[in-house]
């Protein structure tokens, strides 16, 4: 059974959403983008780090950055041409974490759960 490994993510502070302007949030399809792919688009991206490095930043090798940088973008991809509501959760909302916090101020989950 494959395990989630305990990454090291920023905590956005709540859930957020961006939908396309004239649509009601109900009528719209959602993706959900979660806090690890979120990490990973923000070190890789927006900083400009190699996937190496961005790994050791979250805890994870080189391919899980890879990995979550594929779906990442591929949902950010749909949300935006086929007008659904991109949703970021802040953490493991789906799971009952097991977080603490470090000392660089962020927060490691260490839960072990099939993806």
């Amino acid at each position: 059974m494959p395990h989630r490994k305990g990454r090291r993510c920023r905590r956005l502070g709540g859930r957020r959403g961006f939908k396309p302007m004239g649509v009601p949030a109900h009528m719209l399809e959602q993706v959900v983008l979660t806090l690890d792919e979120f990490e990973a688009l923000r070190h890789c991206d927006l900083e400009g780090k190699q996937q190496t490095e961005a790994g050791e930043a979250m805890g994870v090798s080189r391919g899980t950055v890879q990995r979550l940088l594929v779906r990442a973008r591929a949902k950010v991809v749909d949300a935006l041409l086929n007008q659904k509501m991109l949703v970021l959760l802040d953490g493991y909302e789906h799971e009952e974490p097991a977080m603490r916090r470090e000392e660089n101020g962020f927060e490691r989950n260490d839960n072990r759960v099939p993806e």
